[in-house]
């Protein structure tokens, strides 16, 4: 129970830091679906998609690899430098090559001649992202978690804070998004600098670095499977989606760019569950390496697996069954809702997107095995494979249902990949995960969403009704989440 309760520790400072700082985010959604029409939000939606896929390029998944072998605290310098200079110099290349393709690549974006600026910004946000890794990946090592907490946050408060400032105040459009996040990431990454100027007195080392890319490189296709996973349905609903099967679908008055805003603002809200997938991993990455050499580590592993289960199933149902009364929330500063009421339209597709989001937090339980025994190699397969699921489901099911078409895709995609990487996974480095009781668990949740209309008949209040589901459910996932001796470990 001992380390159950440092990864508890650990994923709850995370967690206070990133409910915070998403809390702090999220009134810029608010904001921006008061501010833009949906048609300039889906514009920002594709920029942001097209730094999600191009992020995973600039890094090389020096994340994970600096995890995974600075933990040898003798050598963590050497490893420190090696990977920040050699992210350095990649980051600077691939700036530049974006920079040349510009005329190329913003056409696919949706930005004109006259938006020059907003693509240098996205570059700009590209750069110092990828800067950052390798400090936030040493705060995290070493468990200065609530060090990695407030510069998480600081970040989002400066971002947030030149929104309103240049949008309010000097009336900037869409492009005070992007001058405030280039900011904001600019200055994050000049503190932890900083912060870890003393790993620089390392030594470069060829050897290391040539270790590092042998594992990191697999997160390079297996990143850009995710980035199509979570970003590219938003092209395919740009670009697929005719005028005649939008009318069709939302009738009149809409354009294929503003049922992406939708989408986008809709999508947000999976963010729930998003976050807490995120604080999880972010705890649970150097959790894993710490304890891999421990007898009783796959025992260990198995009911972090369960537990997370039941949170998930709990949040999954808490957002899912009050999804309505959610967006209906004024944010009093702004008197504005949650989200505008033009895009209160795309709510159905909020369970699928959640249910997606619980599918990778299983992944990211499984992907322990693979780090421990460095089969990363098999991780582009993977994702390749959710993205080809994605791609397929999303051209197949687009022109008939359009945004929920979206959402299934991406569902279908995400179970797809958990359930490949538990098949690998669990052969390179056995774990009793317990697969049966966490699908029951996944079945009460969803059995109780559909069971909403005839509990609301049955209660004659909807908010009643979505109390006792909700009380109901979260009674059968605790009972499904029990195991008698669990609390052995330590």
């Amino acid at each position: 129970m001992k380390k159950l309760k440092e990864l508890l520790s650990d994923t709850l400072v995370y967690g206070i830091s990133s409910v915070l700082a998403r809390f702090i985010n999220y009134l810029l959604v608010p904001f921006h679906t008061d501010v833009f029409r949906p048609a300039q939000y889906g514009v920002v939606g594709l920029i942001y998609a097209a730094i999600a896929f191009l992020n995973v390029i600039f890094t090389f998944g020096m994340e994970s690899a600096y995890l995974r072998y600075a933990k040898d605290r003798d050598k963590a310098r050497d490893v420190f430098k090696t990977l920040q200079l050699g992210l350095l110099g990649i980051a600077t290349i691939l700036a530049f090559l974006l920079w040349l393709l510009s005329p190329w690549l913003m056409p696919l974006m949706s930005l004109d001649a006259g938006t020059e600026t907003i693509y240098l910004m996205m570059i700009g946000i590209l750069w110092f992202d990828t800067l950052s890794i390798v400090p936030f990946a040493e705060l995290r090592l070493v468990r200065r978690s609530w060090l990695f907490a407030t510069l998480r946050t600081g970040n989002v408060l400066i971002n947030l804070g030149l929104n309103f400032f240049l949008i309010l105040s000097l009336g900037w459009g869409i492009e005070a998004v992007f001058w405030a996040n280039v900011v904001a990431s600019g200055a994050t990454t000049l503190v932890l600098w900083l912060l870890t100027a003393d790993m620089l007195s390392g030594s470069w080392s060829h050897p290391v670095f040539r270790k590092a890319l042998k594992f990191g490189l697999p997160f390079i296709p297996a990143g850009v499977g995710y980035a199509i996973n979570e970003m590219l349905d938003r092209f395919f609903l740009n670009n697929y989606l005719s005028p005649d099967a939008v009318t069709a679908l939302y009738g009149t008055g809409y354009t294929p760019e503003a049922v992406v805003g939708v989408y986008n603002a809709c999508y947000k809200l999976a963010v729930f569950m998003l976050l807490l997938v995120q604080m999880f991993r972010m705890a649970w990455q150097p959790f894993f390496m710490r304890h891999s050499d421990d007898a009783q580590a796959p025992a260990l592993f198995r009911d972090v697996f369960r537990y997370f289960n039941v949170a998930a199933g709990i949040l999954f149902l808490s957002v899912a069954l009050f999804v309505e009364e959610i967006v209906q929330i004024e944010i009093p500063v702004l008197n504005a809702y949650i989200i505008g009421k033009e895009y209160w339209m795309g709510l159905h597709i909020v369970p699928l997107l959640l249910g997606a989001y619980w599918f990778h937090g299983w992944y990211m339980n499984f992907s322990a095995g693979i780090f421990i025994e460095e089969e990363t190699r098999i991780l582009p397969k993977i994702t390749l494979a959710g993205a080809a699921i994605t791609v397929c489901a999303n051209l197949v099911l687009i022109p008939f249902y359009g945004m929920l078409g979206s959402a299934t895709a991406t569902l279908l995609s995400y179970a797809a990949m958990a359930l490949l990487l538990y098949h690998r996974s669990t052969k390179v480095y056995p774990v009793s995960y317990e697969l049966g009781r966490a699908g029951l668990m996944i079945a009460v949740a969803a059995l109780c969403l559909v069971m909403q209309p005839a509990m609301i008949q049955w209660a004659g209040s909807e908010w009643t009704a979505n109390i006792l589901l909700l009380l109901i459910g979260t009674f059968l996932l605790g009972l499904l989440g029990y195991r008698k001796g669990a609390a052995a470990i330590s």
